[in-house]
Protein backbone atom coordinates (compact mmCIF):
# COMPACT_ATOMS: atom_id res chain seq x y z
CA UNK A 1 0.00 0.00 0.00
CA UNK A 2 1.11 3.36 -0.99
CA UNK A 3 -0.30 6.85 0.13
CA UNK A 4 -1.39 9.41 -1.99
CA UNK A 5 0.78 12.21 -2.11
CA UNK A 6 -1.62 15.91 -1.64
CA UNK A 7 -1.39 19.31 -0.88
CA UNK A 8 -3.64 21.93 0.53
CA UNK A 9 -3.36 25.27 1.27
CA UNK A 10 -4.27 27.10 4.69
CA UNK A 11 -3.96 30.85 5.22
CA UNK A 12 -2.01 30.92 2.05
CA UNK A 13 0.81 28.38 2.88
CA UNK A 14 0.91 24.89 0.88
CA UNK A 15 0.60 22.04 3.61
CA UNK A 16 1.64 18.56 1.98
CA UNK A 17 0.36 15.54 3.44
CA UNK A 18 -0.43 11.57 2.65
CA UNK A 19 -3.31 10.22 2.05
CA UNK A 20 -3.75 6.61 2.57
CA UNK A 21 -7.05 4.79 0.94
CA UNK A 22 -8.39 1.43 1.73
CA UNK A 23 -8.46 -0.98 -0.72
CA UNK A 24 -12.26 -0.91 -1.29
CA UNK A 25 -14.78 1.03 -3.30
CA UNK A 26 -14.55 4.42 -2.41
CA UNK A 27 -16.32 6.90 -1.41
CA UNK A 28 -14.19 6.11 1.97
CA UNK A 29 -14.96 7.73 5.46
CA UNK A 30 -11.83 9.12 6.48
CA UNK A 31 -9.83 10.49 9.30
CA UNK A 32 -8.15 13.73 9.90
CA UNK A 33 -4.75 13.07 12.02
CA UNK A 34 -2.42 15.50 14.04
CA UNK A 35 0.65 14.24 15.89
CA UNK A 36 3.16 14.81 19.03
CA UNK A 37 4.80 17.87 19.50
CA UNK A 38 7.91 17.98 16.87
CA UNK A 39 6.35 15.30 14.82
CA UNK A 40 6.01 14.72 11.40
CA UNK A 41 4.07 12.66 8.72
CA UNK A 42 6.34 10.03 8.23
CA UNK A 43 6.81 9.49 12.26
CA UNK A 44 3.76 8.45 14.01
CA UNK A 45 0.78 9.99 12.32
CA UNK A 46 2.22 8.04 9.43
CA UNK A 47 2.61 4.86 11.07
CA UNK A 48 -1.31 5.12 12.09
CA UNK A 49 -2.53 6.07 9.27
CA UNK A 50 -1.34 3.46 7.12
CA UNK A 51 -2.43 1.02 9.72
CA UNK A 52 -6.32 2.62 10.00
CA UNK A 53 -6.41 2.23 6.03
CA UNK A 54 -6.19 -1.71 6.43
CA UNK A 55 -9.25 -1.40 8.55
CA UNK A 56 -11.10 0.22 6.09
CA UNK A 57 -10.94 4.23 6.80
CA UNK A 58 -9.11 6.79 4.33
CA UNK A 59 -6.31 8.75 6.54
CA UNK A 60 -4.53 12.09 5.84
CA UNK A 61 -1.59 12.50 7.46
CA UNK A 62 -0.11 15.85 6.93
CA UNK A 63 2.59 18.11 8.40
CA UNK A 64 1.83 21.47 10.04
CA UNK A 65 2.92 24.97 8.74
CA UNK A 66 6.48 25.12 9.62
CA UNK A 67 7.21 21.33 10.15
CA UNK A 68 8.72 18.77 7.64
CA UNK A 69 8.05 19.54 4.24
CA UNK A 70 5.23 22.15 4.70
CA UNK A 71 5.76 26.07 4.50
CA UNK A 72 6.37 28.64 7.14
CA UNK A 73 8.03 30.73 8.70
CA UNK A 74 10.27 30.34 11.34
CA UNK A 75 10.80 26.54 10.56
CA UNK A 76 10.00 24.17 13.73
CA UNK A 77 8.11 26.71 15.78
CA UNK A 78 5.02 25.50 17.69
CA UNK A 79 1.87 27.60 16.90
CA UNK A 80 -1.69 26.49 18.07
CA UNK A 81 -3.75 29.02 16.10
CA UNK A 82 -1.94 27.93 12.77
CA UNK A 83 -2.13 23.94 13.83
CA UNK A 84 -5.93 24.35 14.45
CA UNK A 85 -6.33 26.34 10.92
CA UNK A 86 -4.60 23.86 9.37
CA UNK A 87 -6.60 21.36 10.88
CA UNK A 88 -10.17 23.15 9.63
CA UNK A 89 -8.42 23.39 5.66
CA UNK A 90 -7.30 19.35 6.04
CA UNK A 91 -11.03 19.07 6.62
CA UNK A 92 -12.37 21.30 3.70
CA UNK A 93 -9.37 19.52 1.59
CA UNK A 94 -11.38 16.11 2.28
CA UNK A 95 -14.58 16.95 2.16
CA UNK A 96 -13.36 17.85 -1.78
CA UNK A 97 -12.16 14.94 -2.91
CA UNK A 98 -14.64 11.75 -4.76
CA UNK A 99 -13.06 9.29 -2.83
CA UNK A 100 -14.10 10.79 0.79
CA UNK A 101 -17.35 10.44 2.02
CA UNK A 102 -18.00 14.23 3.45
CA UNK A 103 -20.91 13.34 5.65
CA UNK A 104 -18.24 10.19 7.56
CA UNK A 105 -14.86 12.64 8.96
CA UNK A 106 -13.57 12.18 12.21
CA UNK A 107 -10.14 13.19 13.86
CA UNK A 108 -7.88 11.27 15.62
CA UNK A 109 -4.59 13.19 17.64
CA UNK A 110 -2.28 11.76 19.11
CA UNK A 111 0.36 12.67 22.00
CA UNK A 112 0.20 16.77 21.83
CA UNK A 113 -2.27 16.32 18.59
CA UNK A 114 -5.00 14.70 21.49
CA UNK A 115 -5.40 18.11 22.23
CA UNK A 116 -5.01 20.29 19.08
CA UNK A 117 -7.65 17.25 17.80
CA UNK A 118 -10.54 17.88 20.37
CA UNK A 119 -10.06 21.37 19.96
CA UNK A 120 -10.55 21.14 16.15
CA UNK A 121 -13.50 19.02 16.68
CA UNK A 122 -15.50 21.28 19.33
CA UNK A 123 -15.28 24.11 16.71
CA UNK A 124 -16.06 21.83 13.55
CA UNK A 125 -19.44 19.97 12.86
CA UNK A 126 -17.90 18.16 10.16
CA UNK A 127 -15.51 16.15 12.47
CA UNK A 128 -18.19 13.78 13.47
CA UNK A 129 -16.45 11.84 15.72
CA UNK A 130 -12.58 12.62 17.60
CA UNK A 131 -10.29 10.03 19.60
CA UNK A 132 -7.01 10.50 21.08
CA UNK A 133 -4.49 8.11 21.62
CA UNK A 134 -1.82 8.63 24.55
CA UNK A 135 -3.61 12.23 24.17
CA UNK A 136 -1.81 15.94 25.94
CA UNK A 137 -4.89 17.70 27.44
CA UNK A 138 -2.85 21.02 28.06
CA UNK A 139 -4.91 23.58 30.83
CA UNK A 140 -2.95 26.48 31.31
CA UNK A 141 -4.73 26.51 34.47
CA UNK A 142 -3.55 23.25 35.71
CA UNK A 143 0.24 24.84 35.26
CA UNK A 144 -0.52 28.73 36.67
CA UNK A 145 -1.47 25.87 39.91
CA UNK A 146 1.20 23.67 39.76
CA UNK A 147 3.71 26.78 39.54
CA UNK A 148 1.60 29.61 41.48
CA UNK A 149 0.17 32.89 39.41
CA UNK A 150 3.27 34.16 40.38
CA UNK A 151 5.67 31.74 39.59
CA UNK A 152 3.51 30.55 36.12
CA UNK A 153 3.41 35.01 35.49
CA UNK A 154 7.40 34.80 35.59
CA UNK A 155 7.85 32.21 32.78
CA UNK A 156 5.49 34.01 30.41
CA UNK A 157 7.29 36.97 31.08
CA UNK A 158 10.56 35.56 30.03
CA UNK A 159 9.10 34.05 26.92
CA UNK A 160 7.74 37.59 26.33
CA UNK A 161 11.10 39.01 26.46
CA UNK A 162 12.64 36.56 24.59
CA UNK A 163 9.98 37.69 21.68
CA UNK A 164 11.91 40.97 22.12
CA UNK A 165 14.91 39.41 22.02
CA UNK A 166 14.47 37.43 18.43
CA UNK A 167 13.20 40.58 17.30
CA UNK A 168 15.98 42.69 17.88
CA UNK A 169 18.46 40.03 16.51
CA UNK A 170 16.27 39.55 13.17
CA UNK A 171 16.59 35.83 13.95
CA UNK A 172 15.05 33.03 16.01
CA UNK A 173 16.15 31.59 19.10
CA UNK A 174 16.69 27.54 18.95
CA UNK A 175 17.31 24.72 21.23
CA UNK A 176 17.27 20.88 20.45
CA UNK A 177 14.03 19.09 20.58
CA UNK A 178 15.80 16.11 22.60
CA UNK A 179 19.00 15.49 23.81
CA UNK A 180 20.78 12.79 25.69
CA UNK A 181 22.39 15.21 28.07
CA UNK A 182 21.76 19.15 27.96
CA UNK A 183 19.20 21.29 27.75
CA UNK A 184 16.45 20.34 25.28
CA UNK A 185 12.59 21.13 24.47
CA UNK A 186 11.38 17.48 25.57
CA UNK A 187 14.31 16.35 27.94
CA UNK A 188 14.40 12.92 29.06
CA UNK A 189 15.48 9.82 28.56
CA UNK A 190 12.43 8.91 27.17
CA UNK A 191 11.59 11.40 24.19
CA UNK A 192 15.16 10.58 23.11
CA UNK A 193 14.86 7.37 23.06
CA UNK A 194 12.20 7.75 20.45
CA UNK A 195 13.27 11.10 18.46
CA UNK A 196 17.21 10.65 19.02
CA UNK A 197 17.45 7.07 18.06
CA UNK A 198 16.91 4.86 14.70
CA UNK A 199 12.66 4.74 15.91
CA UNK A 200 12.29 8.45 15.29
CA UNK A 201 14.38 9.19 12.35
CA UNK A 202 12.74 10.48 9.29
CA UNK A 203 13.72 12.27 6.68
CA UNK A 204 11.23 15.40 7.47
CA UNK A 205 12.68 15.65 11.00
CA UNK A 206 15.07 18.32 12.39
CA UNK A 207 16.04 17.96 16.15
CA UNK A 208 15.26 21.47 16.93
CA UNK A 209 12.59 23.61 17.89
CA UNK A 210 12.08 27.72 18.84
CA UNK A 211 11.90 28.78 22.23
CA UNK A 212 9.20 30.52 21.60
CA UNK A 213 7.07 27.01 21.38
CA UNK A 214 7.20 26.44 24.76
CA UNK A 215 4.88 29.54 25.36
CA UNK A 216 2.62 28.06 23.12
CA UNK A 217 2.46 24.97 25.28
CA UNK A 218 2.04 26.15 28.34
CA UNK A 219 -0.79 28.44 27.17
CA UNK A 220 -2.69 26.37 24.87
CA UNK A 221 -5.82 25.55 26.67
CA UNK A 222 -7.19 22.31 25.64
CA UNK A 223 -9.42 21.51 28.74
CA UNK A 224 -11.75 23.95 27.89
CA UNK A 225 -13.10 21.76 24.78
CA UNK A 226 -14.11 18.99 26.76
CA UNK A 227 -17.58 20.92 27.67
CA UNK A 228 -17.66 22.08 24.07
CA UNK A 229 -17.21 19.10 22.31
CA UNK A 230 -20.31 17.41 22.93
CA UNK A 231 -22.62 16.12 21.05
CA UNK A 232 -19.48 14.91 19.46
CA UNK A 233 -18.43 11.54 20.44
CA UNK A 234 -15.06 10.85 22.18
CA UNK A 235 -12.94 7.80 22.95
CA UNK A 236 -9.72 8.60 24.52
CA UNK A 237 -7.27 5.55 24.89
CA UNK A 238 -4.10 5.66 27.13
CA UNK A 239 -1.61 3.80 28.74
CA UNK A 240 -2.24 3.20 32.07
CA UNK A 241 1.07 4.34 32.67
CA UNK A 242 2.81 7.44 31.43
CA UNK A 243 5.10 10.04 32.46
CA UNK A 244 4.43 12.58 29.81
CA UNK A 245 1.18 12.80 29.41
CA UNK A 246 -0.72 12.08 32.55
CA UNK A 247 -3.61 9.00 32.73
CA UNK A 248 -5.27 11.22 35.18
CA UNK A 249 -5.92 14.17 32.84
CA UNK A 250 -7.20 12.35 30.05
CA UNK A 251 -9.60 10.71 32.48
CA UNK A 252 -10.55 13.72 34.10
CA UNK A 253 -10.82 14.87 30.54
CA UNK A 254 -13.09 12.32 29.45
CA UNK A 255 -15.71 13.28 32.40
CA UNK A 256 -15.50 16.84 31.57
CA UNK A 257 -16.75 15.88 28.35
CA UNK A 258 -20.06 13.39 30.04
CA UNK A 259 -20.05 10.88 27.91
CA UNK A 260 -16.61 9.99 26.55
CA UNK A 261 -15.29 6.25 26.26
CA UNK A 262 -12.20 5.88 27.77
CA UNK A 263 -10.05 2.44 26.66
CA UNK A 264 -6.68 1.51 28.89
CA UNK A 265 -3.97 -0.26 27.09
CA UNK A 266 -0.93 -1.87 29.73
CA UNK A 267 1.97 0.43 28.09
CA UNK A 268 4.54 1.03 30.77
CA UNK A 269 6.07 4.56 28.56
CA UNK A 270 4.07 6.87 26.77
CA UNK A 271 6.74 6.38 23.33
CA UNK A 272 4.92 2.39 23.61
CA UNK A 273 2.07 3.86 21.76
CA UNK A 274 4.40 5.74 19.00
CA UNK A 275 5.82 2.76 17.70
CA UNK A 276 5.76 -0.74 19.49
CA UNK A 277 3.92 -3.25 17.54
CA UNK A 278 1.59 -4.84 19.78
CA UNK A 279 -0.17 -1.72 21.23
CA UNK A 280 0.26 0.11 18.17
CA UNK A 281 -2.03 -2.92 16.53
CA UNK A 282 -4.52 -2.67 19.76
CA UNK A 283 -5.34 0.81 19.24
CA UNK A 284 -5.44 0.91 15.69
CA UNK A 285 -7.79 -1.83 15.96
CA UNK A 286 -10.22 -0.31 19.05
CA UNK A 287 -9.86 2.84 16.84
CA UNK A 288 -11.32 0.89 13.56
CA UNK A 289 -14.19 -0.61 15.45
CA UNK A 290 -14.81 3.00 17.41
CA UNK A 291 -14.74 4.60 14.32
CA UNK A 292 -16.91 2.14 12.21
CA UNK A 293 -19.69 2.42 14.91
CA UNK A 294 -19.63 6.80 14.81
CA UNK A 295 -18.94 7.09 11.35
CA UNK A 296 -22.25 5.29 10.15
CA UNK A 297 -23.28 4.71 6.04
CA UNK A 298 -26.59 6.50 7.06
CA UNK A 299 -24.66 9.42 8.99
CA UNK A 300 -27.12 12.52 8.39
CA UNK A 301 -25.33 15.47 6.08
CA UNK A 302 -23.69 18.13 7.62
CA UNK A 303 -26.48 20.89 8.07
Amino acid sequence: MEPVEVAFTSDGLRLAGQLWLPDAPAPHPALVLTGPFTGVKEQVVGRYAEALATHGLAALAFDHRRWGNSEGLPRQDEWSGGKLADLRDAVTMLTTRAEIDAARIGGVGICLGGGYAVRAAAADPRIRAVATVAGCFNDPRAFRDGMGADGYRSVLTSFAEQLTADAELGEVAVLPAVSDEGEAAMPGDEPFAYYGSSRGAAVGWTNQVTRRSIRELLTFDAAAAAELLPPTPLLVIHGRRDDYCDPGAAEAFARRHGDAEVRWLDAKQHIDLYDIDRFVDDAVKQLAGWFAAHLPEAAEPVT
